[in-house]
Protein backbone atom coordinates (compact mmCIF):
# COMPACT_ATOMS: atom_id res chain seq x y z
CA UNK A 1 0.00 0.00 0.00
CA UNK A 2 0.97 3.84 -0.75
CA UNK A 3 1.76 5.13 2.69
CA UNK A 4 3.17 8.38 0.87
CA UNK A 5 2.46 11.39 3.31
CA UNK A 6 -0.82 13.60 2.66
CA UNK A 7 -0.46 16.87 4.45
CA UNK A 8 0.88 18.47 1.08
CA UNK A 9 -3.20 19.47 0.99
CA UNK A 10 -4.23 16.70 -1.11
CA UNK A 11 -7.86 15.06 -0.39
CA UNK A 12 -7.41 12.21 2.36
CA UNK A 13 -8.16 9.08 2.11
CA UNK A 14 -8.31 7.81 -1.37
CA UNK A 15 -11.09 5.71 -2.55
CA UNK A 16 -9.55 2.55 -4.31
CA UNK A 17 -7.91 1.78 -0.34
CA UNK A 18 -11.28 1.87 1.09
CA UNK A 19 -13.62 -0.07 -1.81
CA UNK A 20 -14.10 -3.31 0.20
CA UNK A 21 -15.12 -1.26 2.93
CA UNK A 22 -18.37 0.18 1.31
CA UNK A 23 -21.79 -1.29 1.88
CA UNK A 24 -22.98 -4.31 -1.12
CA UNK A 25 -26.52 -4.45 0.01
CA UNK A 26 -27.47 -6.50 -3.38
CA UNK A 27 -24.57 -8.98 -1.40
CA UNK A 28 -25.75 -9.07 2.33
CA UNK A 29 -29.19 -10.34 3.19
CA UNK A 30 -30.43 -7.28 4.99
CA UNK A 31 -28.29 -8.04 8.26
CA UNK A 32 -28.67 -4.38 9.32
CA UNK A 33 -32.56 -4.48 8.94
CA UNK A 34 -32.90 -7.39 11.14
CA UNK A 35 -29.76 -8.14 13.10
CA UNK A 36 -29.98 -4.33 15.00
CA UNK A 37 -33.24 -3.08 17.08
CA UNK A 38 -34.20 0.49 17.54
CA UNK A 39 -36.81 2.59 19.54
CA UNK A 40 -39.70 4.64 18.02
CA UNK A 41 -38.14 7.84 17.88
CA UNK A 42 -37.78 10.84 15.40
CA UNK A 43 -35.52 8.29 13.46
CA UNK A 44 -37.43 5.27 13.47
CA UNK A 45 -41.21 5.56 12.87
CA UNK A 46 -42.15 2.18 14.79
CA UNK A 47 -40.36 -0.39 17.40
CA UNK A 48 -38.14 -2.90 16.14
CA UNK A 49 -36.58 -5.77 17.79
CA UNK A 50 -33.44 -7.13 17.56
CA UNK A 51 -32.83 -10.05 15.41
CA UNK A 52 -35.99 -9.78 14.20
CA UNK A 53 -36.65 -8.30 10.00
CA UNK A 54 -38.33 -5.46 9.57
CA UNK A 55 -41.61 -4.51 9.17
CA UNK A 56 -40.37 -3.10 5.34
CA UNK A 57 -38.41 -6.19 4.23
CA UNK A 58 -39.17 -8.13 0.98
CA UNK A 59 -38.81 -11.24 0.34
CA UNK A 60 -35.26 -10.97 -1.70
CA UNK A 61 -33.86 -8.51 1.30
CA UNK A 62 -34.69 -5.28 -0.28
CA UNK A 63 -36.65 -2.54 1.26
CA UNK A 64 -40.44 -2.22 0.30
CA UNK A 65 -39.60 2.04 0.82
CA UNK A 66 -35.81 2.49 -0.04
CA UNK A 67 -36.84 5.51 -2.00
CA UNK A 68 -39.32 6.43 0.36
CA UNK A 69 -37.39 6.39 4.11
CA UNK A 70 -37.55 9.82 5.10
CA UNK A 71 -41.07 10.65 4.43
CA UNK A 72 -41.72 7.79 6.09
CA UNK A 73 -39.88 8.33 9.00
CA UNK A 74 -37.20 6.08 8.76
CA UNK A 75 -34.31 8.53 8.78
CA UNK A 76 -31.87 6.52 10.77
CA UNK A 77 -32.07 3.70 7.97
CA UNK A 78 -30.43 6.13 5.59
CA UNK A 79 -28.27 7.12 8.15
CA UNK A 80 -26.54 4.04 8.77
CA UNK A 81 -23.64 2.11 7.16
CA UNK A 82 -22.02 -1.21 7.74
CA UNK A 83 -18.61 -0.39 6.16
CA UNK A 84 -18.95 -3.28 4.15
CA UNK A 85 -19.17 -6.12 6.87
CA UNK A 86 -23.09 -6.81 5.94
CA UNK A 87 -21.99 -8.49 2.38
CA UNK A 88 -18.65 -10.14 3.95
CA UNK A 89 -20.71 -11.70 6.93
CA UNK A 90 -23.24 -12.85 4.11
CA UNK A 91 -21.02 -13.93 1.59
CA UNK A 92 -17.79 -15.04 2.81
CA UNK A 93 -18.21 -16.01 6.20
CA UNK A 94 -21.65 -17.78 5.71
CA UNK A 95 -20.59 -18.80 2.02
CA UNK A 96 -23.96 -17.29 0.86
CA UNK A 97 -26.03 -18.94 2.62
CA UNK A 98 -29.08 -16.78 4.13
CA UNK A 99 -30.72 -16.73 7.37
CA UNK A 100 -34.08 -17.44 5.87
CA UNK A 101 -33.43 -20.79 4.02
CA UNK A 102 -30.85 -22.01 7.03
CA UNK A 103 -32.61 -20.38 10.21
CA UNK A 104 -29.92 -22.10 12.70
CA UNK A 105 -27.74 -19.34 10.83
CA UNK A 106 -29.45 -16.72 12.60
CA UNK A 107 -27.66 -16.33 16.07
CA UNK A 108 -24.33 -16.66 14.82
CA UNK A 109 -24.88 -14.87 11.63
CA UNK A 110 -26.18 -11.87 13.37
CA UNK A 111 -23.68 -11.67 15.99
CA UNK A 112 -20.79 -12.16 13.56
CA UNK A 113 -22.18 -9.48 11.96
CA UNK A 114 -22.67 -7.18 15.06
CA UNK A 115 -18.89 -7.92 15.85
CA UNK A 116 -17.43 -7.53 11.81
CA UNK A 117 -19.44 -4.04 11.62
CA UNK A 118 -16.95 -2.34 14.42
CA UNK A 119 -13.98 -4.22 12.85
CA UNK A 120 -14.69 -2.80 9.26
CA UNK A 121 -15.44 0.77 11.11
CA UNK A 122 -11.95 0.37 12.65
CA UNK A 123 -10.44 -0.78 9.31
CA UNK A 124 -11.82 2.46 7.21
CA UNK A 125 -10.41 4.52 9.93
CA UNK A 126 -6.60 3.12 10.07
CA UNK A 127 -6.82 2.67 6.45
CA UNK A 128 -6.93 6.71 6.80
CA UNK A 129 -4.23 6.85 9.76
CA UNK A 130 -1.64 4.77 7.44
CA UNK A 131 -2.18 7.40 4.80
CA UNK A 132 -2.23 10.43 6.64
CA UNK A 133 0.79 9.88 9.11
CA UNK A 134 4.07 11.24 8.47
CA UNK A 135 5.86 9.29 11.40
CA UNK A 136 7.10 5.50 10.14
CA UNK A 137 6.36 4.24 13.28
CA UNK A 138 3.23 5.03 13.30
CA UNK A 139 2.46 4.69 9.78
CA UNK A 140 3.68 0.69 10.70
CA UNK A 141 1.21 0.21 13.94
CA UNK A 142 -1.81 1.58 11.56
CA UNK A 143 -0.89 -1.21 8.77
CA UNK A 144 0.09 -3.77 11.45
CA UNK A 145 -3.36 -3.49 13.45
CA UNK A 146 -4.96 -3.05 9.96
CA UNK A 147 -3.28 -6.36 9.04
CA UNK A 148 -4.22 -7.53 12.19
CA UNK A 149 -8.10 -7.13 12.34
CA UNK A 150 -7.76 -8.19 8.66
CA UNK A 151 -7.11 -11.57 9.66
CA UNK A 152 -9.67 -11.60 12.56
CA UNK A 153 -12.38 -10.32 9.84
CA UNK A 154 -11.20 -13.42 6.97
CA UNK A 155 -10.85 -16.03 9.59
CA UNK A 156 -12.58 -18.75 11.52
CA UNK A 157 -16.33 -17.71 12.46
CA UNK A 158 -15.66 -18.97 15.64
CA UNK A 159 -12.74 -17.34 16.87
CA UNK A 160 -13.94 -13.89 15.71
CA UNK A 161 -17.62 -14.39 17.87
CA UNK A 162 -15.06 -14.68 21.12
CA UNK A 163 -12.55 -12.13 19.73
CA UNK A 164 -11.90 -9.07 22.47
CA UNK A 165 -12.88 -6.46 20.79
CA UNK A 166 -13.11 -3.64 23.81
CA UNK A 167 -9.33 -4.54 23.56
CA UNK A 168 -8.95 -4.16 19.90
CA UNK A 169 -10.63 -1.10 19.98
CA UNK A 170 -8.23 0.67 22.98
CA UNK A 171 -5.12 -0.30 20.68
CA UNK A 172 -6.96 1.27 17.43
CA UNK A 173 -7.71 4.64 19.62
CA UNK A 174 -4.30 4.92 20.92
CA UNK A 175 -2.86 4.59 17.01
CA UNK A 176 -5.73 7.12 15.87
CA UNK A 177 -4.88 9.41 18.76
CA UNK A 178 -1.30 9.75 17.50
CA UNK A 179 -1.86 9.77 14.46
CA UNK A 180 -4.65 12.97 14.74
CA UNK A 181 -2.16 14.71 17.61
CA UNK A 182 0.46 14.78 14.03
CA UNK A 183 -2.12 15.81 11.34
CA UNK A 184 -3.69 18.52 13.69
CA UNK A 185 -0.36 20.07 14.44
CA UNK A 186 0.02 20.65 10.87
CA UNK A 187 -3.25 22.08 10.15
CA UNK A 188 -3.38 24.20 13.24
CA UNK A 189 -1.45 26.85 11.77
CA UNK A 190 -4.44 28.15 9.87
CA UNK A 191 -7.06 27.70 12.80
CA UNK A 192 -8.94 29.81 14.73
CA UNK A 193 -7.09 30.23 18.12
CA UNK A 194 -10.01 32.09 19.62
CA UNK A 195 -12.11 28.67 19.78
CA UNK A 196 -9.53 26.93 21.35
CA UNK A 197 -11.15 26.38 24.98
CA UNK A 198 -14.22 25.18 23.44
CA UNK A 199 -12.75 23.02 20.67
CA UNK A 200 -12.15 19.93 22.61
CA UNK A 201 -12.93 16.63 22.91
CA UNK A 202 -16.69 15.87 23.92
CA UNK A 203 -17.42 19.33 24.16
CA UNK A 204 -21.79 20.60 23.93
CA UNK A 205 -21.64 22.32 20.83
CA UNK A 206 -25.15 21.68 19.96
CA UNK A 207 -26.54 24.43 17.89
CA UNK A 208 -23.06 26.55 18.25
CA UNK A 209 -22.95 29.19 15.59
CA UNK A 210 -19.28 28.13 14.03
CA UNK A 211 -20.63 29.32 10.33
CA UNK A 212 -17.11 30.89 8.17
CA UNK A 213 -14.36 29.74 10.82
CA UNK A 214 -11.00 28.56 10.05
CA UNK A 215 -11.62 25.30 12.31
CA UNK A 216 -8.18 23.38 10.90
CA UNK A 217 -6.98 20.96 13.42
CA UNK A 218 -9.75 21.64 16.04
CA UNK A 219 -10.07 18.74 18.23
CA UNK A 220 -13.73 17.74 17.87
CA UNK A 221 -13.47 13.91 18.57
CA UNK A 222 -16.35 12.96 20.23
CA UNK A 223 -18.25 16.49 20.14
CA UNK A 224 -21.88 16.89 20.13
CA UNK A 225 -22.16 19.19 16.90
CA UNK A 226 -26.11 18.55 16.55
CA UNK A 227 -27.71 21.31 14.29
CA UNK A 228 -24.57 23.41 14.62
CA UNK A 229 -23.59 25.92 12.17
CA UNK A 230 -21.02 25.21 10.04
CA UNK A 231 -21.57 26.54 6.58
CA UNK A 232 -18.71 27.96 5.28
CA UNK A 233 -16.66 26.30 7.82
CA UNK A 234 -12.73 24.89 6.75
CA UNK A 235 -12.22 21.86 8.93
CA UNK A 236 -9.04 20.69 7.19
CA UNK A 237 -6.96 18.50 9.69
CA UNK A 238 -10.11 18.48 11.99
CA UNK A 239 -10.53 15.41 14.06
CA UNK A 240 -13.89 14.19 13.38
CA UNK A 241 -13.88 10.94 15.28
CA UNK A 242 -17.44 9.62 16.52
CA UNK A 243 -18.44 13.72 16.38
CA UNK A 244 -22.22 14.00 16.63
CA UNK A 245 -22.97 15.77 13.01
CA UNK A 246 -26.93 14.79 13.23
CA UNK A 247 -28.82 18.14 10.99
CA UNK A 248 -25.53 19.99 11.64
CA UNK A 249 -25.44 22.45 8.71
CA UNK A 250 -22.57 22.00 6.21
CA UNK A 251 -23.60 24.07 3.23
CA UNK A 252 -20.60 24.86 1.68
CA UNK A 253 -17.81 23.57 3.96
CA UNK A 254 -14.89 22.15 3.17
CA UNK A 255 -14.74 18.68 5.00
CA UNK A 256 -12.38 17.37 2.39
CA UNK A 257 -9.28 16.88 4.52
CA UNK A 258 -11.06 16.34 7.58
CA UNK A 259 -10.00 13.62 9.71
CA UNK A 260 -11.41 10.34 10.47
CA UNK A 261 -14.87 11.27 8.99
CA UNK A 262 -17.75 8.77 7.57
CA UNK A 263 -20.56 8.32 5.16
CA UNK A 264 -22.83 8.31 8.55
CA UNK A 265 -21.87 11.13 9.74
CA UNK A 266 -21.93 12.99 6.40
CA UNK A 267 -25.82 11.21 5.96
CA UNK A 268 -26.77 12.79 9.40
CA UNK A 269 -25.79 16.24 8.51
CA UNK A 270 -27.37 18.75 6.03
CA UNK A 271 -25.10 19.90 3.24
CA UNK A 272 -25.37 20.77 -0.25
CA UNK A 273 -23.43 19.98 -3.44
CA UNK A 274 -20.98 23.33 -2.70
CA UNK A 275 -19.93 20.76 0.83
CA UNK A 276 -16.57 19.33 0.13
CA UNK A 277 -16.13 15.79 1.38
CA UNK A 278 -13.54 13.89 1.24
CA UNK A 279 -13.22 12.12 -2.64
CA UNK A 280 -14.48 8.24 -1.29
CA UNK A 281 -17.49 9.86 0.57
CA UNK A 282 -20.69 10.08 -0.91
CA UNK A 283 -22.81 13.08 -1.36
CA UNK A 284 -26.34 11.83 0.35
CA UNK A 285 -29.68 12.06 -1.59
CA UNK A 286 -31.47 13.83 0.38
CA UNK A 287 -28.74 17.05 0.28
CA UNK A 288 -30.38 19.77 -2.11
CA UNK A 289 -28.77 22.01 -4.44
CA UNK A 290 -28.67 25.99 -3.70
Amino acid sequence: MNTAPNHSGDPSSPAQDRRSLRADCGNCFALCCTAFGFARSADFAVDKPAATPCQNLAADFSCTIHDRLRPRGFRGCTVFDCFGAGQHVSQQLFAGRSWREHPETREEMFAAFAVSRQLHEALWHLTEAERRSLDPDLVEQAGQLRLAIGQAVDGELSSLLVLDVAALHARVREVLMEVSAEVRAYHSASGDGRLESSLRPGAQLMGVNLRARLLCGAELRGAYLIAADLRGSDLAGADLLGADLRDARLDGADLSRALYLTQPQVNAAIGDRETLLPPDLAVPPHWEPR
